[in-house]
């Protein structure tokens, strides 16, 4: 009997428990604060308390004499070999960027950088006389305002000269792929109908459940650095980069490793600093950061303020979109924090038929802590706008919300679609998704039950909110990236190693950090090569192991890493084949293989794989000039991206006197293509779900007058838990990618996507017969009572969007219409 014989028929679409959640759940696992090497040292680092200054003094002494404490670095101590933090995306020629170094030198930034570290036997030491160092400043005006940051009247970088970094235009017109935005606007303004508003991406902490650590040890042939990181790879070329050091030396090490969302997706001044001091003390050297360090200073998202002016014929029939936006870079350009803005440039026309659009993005320098990618990074800012003004039209029409996405969307039968933002859309069928969601969340009979609501003036009313989003995955094709400036590629690699018992090893450059990885891609292995689900090992996260890798970000590991997998899995069949002829004595243009088993064409005759990688590591009877080894590697670069989509409906209850909105009901119909793990997929919705709303309820990342971060705790900084939220129907419709044989497309960031708008359209379409139109995010009691309330004793909703080419009050519709 051969072992596949044992396995069951098919993986791929099966719910299978993950194979890393016993140790992950249990803790059974190693975290990277959980490594401890002989002789390592701890740091802790000191931060500004000031969001900009210039360091007068450092007085190290006293902590220099503290017990424990073997050394107190400061920025001028590295000045000559911190170099400075890399970008990878520069997304003009001219783009302006400030020397970024690990450890400032003579100014700070933000507040929370880092100025000196203390390095001591014991991490309670390290910590305790971080306290004794004392630091001078000479503080001077921040910029914390990012529309303040345009005008220049203050700046970040004196040096600079501006606080703005770049900016960057696409233009349907000018690029081919559409008409003239200006003259939709001049028609829509002659009889047509012209929307124009302004909403807030408010700032974000991905808050991520393992705060940031790294362990070096500098000793031997090899710089070994434990890093709770998503960018293995990424992170050893930066290394070897700012070091010089070749990437043959550096050996980086992702061990399991506590969430991410965008947050670990960047190397950190933290990050060289440890590694600096470890080789300057020639002693192995962790640090950990705490909690409020962690929300401090480890990168921010979102934070963009956006204007948008959409044109429409009198029926509803969109005929262009324009998009000014300004994005608050914080203090420094992150790894891709520039380049978040230009991903969402190409999903504002979402699932619809644009003839014309224009996307006009500048990036500015504040005195905040920088921003970065956050889970979805610049689709869910995208699709928020677009999700909004669909609303917005809408009700100028008067119309139901989902009538005029139906009016607009690309139908099923139209694809593959090129859009005015120039992607080709390969597959979807929204009027599937849709009808589902429709069906699952009793959306006739709660339209019923709104109007009822609002016809006996019900203190509690009720609003539904729609979110018809896509959104583009698998990142990402090389020369697109190219073509974007991005400074690396987007392929994938992938080795499958078959040892001689016939069990297989796969390694990845996917490195895992929460996904299933371990478990998806053992269940799409098993199914290839037809070996059982638990003979398969899957190695990620480590540079040496995996030696090739663009890791883990973008909903990329299935559809891109995925693809290489199988990619590698065939080449392991083909190189069998002529083996397995050998073996059973038969012409190799006989063989066949199904379901692990090599048989010869029209008789009973086969042997099964494990056989042959048994017989491979013999080695005593192979053909002539057949070497003995099945392992085989191979390298996926897509030419395409993926474009999950889906349909989202949310129903909201809003206390008109108390402002308190509650949740009634969520229902989202997903096409991510074909599922390989139903289970996972679940999870990951949930997850993604839950992040979304946060952002439209909870979330927001606060600085005060002085720069300082007055959210920085869980007291502060809203995170919700499961006792949030309610329990959500969750479904899904089929659409297969084309680009990748799997046909999968990402699930990773869609529940973040599509549930944020959902949400306020649903707060808002439940007062927006009070003549409400918006309500800031996040959407809390006190904001929607002020929407509400407008002109009453509550007066405008501070900070609130507003119609910015109009006079009227803030949240509230010019037109003061009674119903809608």
């Amino acid at each position: 009997m051969t072992a596949t014989q044992d396995r069951p028929t098919a993986e791929i679409g099966r719910d299978r428990r993950r194979k890393e959640d016993q140790r992950l759940i249990t803790g059974r696992t190693r975290w990277t604060d959980n490594i401890a090497l002989p002789g390592m040292l701890h740091l802790a680092m000191v931060r500004s308390p000031f969001a900009h200054a210039t360091i007068t003094g450092i007085d190290t002494e006293a902590a220099a004499g503290a017990p424990d404490v073997v050394a107190v670095v400061t920025g001028r101590d590295l000045a000559d070999v911190q170099g400075s933090i890399p970008t990878a995306w520069n997304i003009t020629t001219d783009q302006k960027s400030p020397p970024h170094p690990a450890m400032a030198v003579d100014r700070v930034a933000f507040a929370g950088e880092v100025v000196a570290a203390v390095v001591a036997r014991s991490a309670a030491a390290a910590r305790d006389a971080a306290e004794l160092v004392d630091v001078d400043y000479d503080e001077h005006p921040a910029v914390l305002d990012l529309k303040k940051a345009a005008d220049d009247s203050t700046l970040a970088h004196p040096d600079l000269g501006t606080n703005k970094s770049a900016f960057w235009q696409f233009d349907s017109a000018g690029a081919g792929t559409g008409g003239s935005i200006d003259e939709a606007i001049e028609q829509a303004r002659s009889g047509g109908i012209l929307i124009e508003r302004e909403y807030r991406q408010q700032r974000l902490i991905p808050a991520f459940m393992e705060p940031r650590s790294f362990v070096c040890d500098p000793n031997g042939e090899q710089l070994v650095l434990w890093s709770a990181t998503q960018i293995p790879h990424i992170t050893r070329f930066f290394l070897a980069a700012v070091l010089g050091i070749p990437e043959s030396k550096i050996r980086v090490i992702a061990p399991d490793v506590g969430g991410g969302f965008g947050g670990k997706l960047q190397f950190v001044p933290e990050e060289i600093i440890t590694v600096l001091v470890a080789r300057r003390t020639g002693k192995p050297c962790k640090y950990t950061e705490t909690r409020s360090e962690s929300l401090m200073a480890a990168h921010h998202g979102r934070d963009q303020w956006q204007r948008l002016t959409l044109a429409a014929d009198s029926e509803g029939t969109v005929t262009g979109l324009k998009v000014d936006l300004l994005c608050d870079l914080g203090a420094y350009a992150g790894t891709v924090g520039g380049g978040v803005p230009i991903l969402g440039a190409f999903m504002y026309n979402a699932i619809y038929k644009f003839p014309a659009y224009q996307f006009n993005c500048t990036n500015y320098y504040t005195n905040k802590t920088l921003t970065d990618a956050y889970r979805g990074a610049g689709r869910p800012e995208a699709t928020f706008a677009i999700e909004r003004l669909m609303d917005e039209l809408a009700a100028e029409v008067g119309v139901d919300p989902l009538e005029i996405r139906e009016r607009n969307w690309i139908g099923h039968e139209e694809f593959p679609f090129s859009t005015v933002a120039g992607l080709e859309y390969d597959s979807g069928n929204y009027e599937a998704a849709t009808a589902k969601a429709k069906e699952s969340f009793g959306y006739d009979e709660l339209r019923a039950e709104q109007r009822q609501r609002r016809e006996s003036g019900d203190r509690v009313q009720l609003g539904i909110g729609i979110s018809t989003f896509t959104e583009m995955c698998g990142l990402a094709p090389s020369r697109v990236l190219g073509a974007l400036n991005y400074g690396a590629g987007g392929w994938e690699h992938a080795q499958v190693r078959m040892g001689g018992t016939g069990k297989v090893e796969v390694v990845t450059g996917a490195s895992a950090h929460g996904q299933g990885h371990e478990t998806a891609f053992s269940q799409i292995v098993a199914d290839r090569l037809g070996v059982p689900f638990e003979d398969v090992e899957v190695l990620h996260g480590d540079t040496q192991i995996s030696t090739k890798g663009y890791d883990t970000y973008g909903s990329r590991s299935l559809v891109v890493g995925g693809e290489a997998l199988v990619r590698a899995a065939d080449k392991v069949i083909e190189k069998a084949k002529p083996i397995a002829a050998h073996l059973l004595e038969a012409s190799a243009d006989d063989i066949e293989f199904e379901s692990g088993r090599f048989s010869v064409r029209g008789t009973d005759q086969g042997m099964g794989l494990a056989e042959i990688a048994t017989a491979v590591f013999a080695a005593h009877n192979l053909p002539d000039g057949i070497e003995p080894n099945l392992d085989s590697e191979a390298t996926f670069d897509p030419v395409s991206f993926s474009y999950p989509h889906g349909t989202h409906l949310c129903a909201m209850e809003v206390d008109t006197e108390t402002g308190e909105v509650r949740m009634r009901k969520y229902t989202c119909v997903d096409d991510i293509g074909n599922i390989i793990n139903p289970l996972i997929v679940a999870g990951q919705v949930h997850g993604g779900l839950v992040q979304g709303i946060a952002q439209a309820l909870w979330e927001e990342a606060v600085h005060d007058e002085a720069g300082t971060l007055v959210s920085g705790s869980f007291v502060d900084y809203l995170l919700p838990t499961s006792a949030d939220t309610i329990s959500f129907d969750i479904d899904h419709t089929t659409s297969p990618s084309t680009t990748n044989t799997l046909g999968t497309k990402g699930v990773g960031e869609a529940g973040t996507i599509a549930s944020t708008p959902a949400v306020v359209n649903a707060v808002v379409d439940a007062v927006r017969h009070l003549g409400v139109t918006d309500v800031q995010m996040p959407c809390t009691p006190e904001r929607v009572w002020r929407a509400i309330h407008a002109d009453g004793a509550g007066g405008s909703t501070e900070g609130a969007a507003m119609p910015h080419f109009d006079d009227a009050e803030p949240g509230r519709d010019s037109t003061e219409g009674a119903g809608a």
